[in-house]
């Protein structure tokens, strides 16, 4: 309708379990967005695809839909070794990109795939949906008030049990590993904390030194933790796994107190615990639409011609940390 304010036109780049039941729907609940075409090189995923969503084009490859004209943006819901390959060329076609985590495989395919973006004049960011969510804006406020003192230590856990051999996840050519797949998160939350606490000293937030062990099955790490120590004498750690109960859980202490984060990474309603001495308080959590926020916050960023949430700088730095990590438990 005419005089109606302007929507980004998705496109989507594999149909992905998570493009199918998380980020297909938020595009479809956002404010400022619609869905345009969703590519697959699976026949039976496309026909799923035209079953449940009103798509107005399906394609049957990738390169297919980047040539579209009426796409403005595209998701990269892919696995973790074609990010980099299909961010570069889904920029050097004009589009903007949100790419799933983590945005690639290393340190240099990620100044790689940001160099591309830049000289394309296209927007990129790595999708941390959590930070999108009513539990990490309650986090970031407790950290600015000064309620946990200096901070001394962080520990960050995303554990599951899962057994599918047949998965990605136990993939090495395609970038798979619980370091990549949920480590990523505690990395990330890690290096968020760092930002928010060493403001006006960036170099702060990389670690000096890091020490790190891992159990290996078929070429992926099946089990994985480290220590991430920082200039400051900061201790991190960081948990992923695939073996073990389900454990989503985050620690922030500081000489003053320390605030626990159960369900770190999810928008469920909850609470988080502010522990200072003796004394416990319970901060509630409101339900989030971590991905609805996430879609309209880059295609906002489109519109206004103005920087995401998530800044390069900062998935740059959390890639080289990543690089590190996957060396140091070799």
């Amino acid at each position: 309708m005419k005089g109606d304010p302007p929507k980004i036109r998705w496109g989507v780049l594999g149909y992905a379990r998570i493009a199918r039941d998380s980020v297909i729907p938020a595009i479809l609940r956002s404010s400022n967005s619609v869905l345009h075409a969703v590519a697959s090189r699976q026949e039976t995923n496309l026909t799923a695809c035209r079953e449940k969503f009103p798509t107005p084009v399906v394609y049957s490859d990738y390169e297919a839909l980047l040539r579209d004209p009426d796409v403005d943006a595209v998701y990269i819901p892919l696995p973790n070794s074609m990010h980099w390959e299909w961010t570069i060329r889904a920029a050097e076609n004009g589009k903007h990109i949100l790419c799933e985590k983590p945005l690639c495989l290393n340190a240099a395919q990620c100044r790689e795939m940001i160099a591309a973006c830049a000289d394309n004049h296209v927007l990129l960011m790595e999708a941390f949906m959590y930070r999108y969510t009513e539990r990490t804006r309650q986090v970031l406020e407790v950290l600015r008030s000064g309620a946990l003192g200096e901070i001394n230590f962080i520990t960050s856990t995303f554990r599951f049990f899962y057994t599918n051999q047949d998965s990605i996840k136990f993939k090495p050519d395609l970038g798979g590993g619980s370091l990549y797949d949920a480590g990523c998160y505690p990395v990330n939350f890690i290096g968020m904390v760092m930002d928010e606490i060493n403001r006006d000293r960036p170099d702060a937030a990389v670690p000096d030194n890091i020490s790190a062990q891992s159990i290996r099955q078929n070429g992926v790490d099946l089990v994985y933790s480290a220590l991430l120590k920082y200039p400051s004498g900061l201790i991190a750690a960081v948990h992923s796994g695939y073996n073990t109960q389900k454990h989503v859980h985050s620690e922030i202490s500081g000489s003053r107190g320390a605030l626990v984060i159960p369900d770190t990474f999810f928008d469920n309603p909850g609470a988080l615990t502010l522990i200072s001495g003796q004394e416990r308080r319970e901060i509630p959590v409101a339900e989030s639409d971590r991905y609805r926020l996430e879609v309209e916050d880059f295609a906002d960023a489109i519109l206004r011609k103005r920087a995401p949430q998530l800044s390069l700088a900062e998935t740059q730095r959390n890639m080289e940390v990543l690089e590190r990590l996957q060396a140091a438990a070799k």
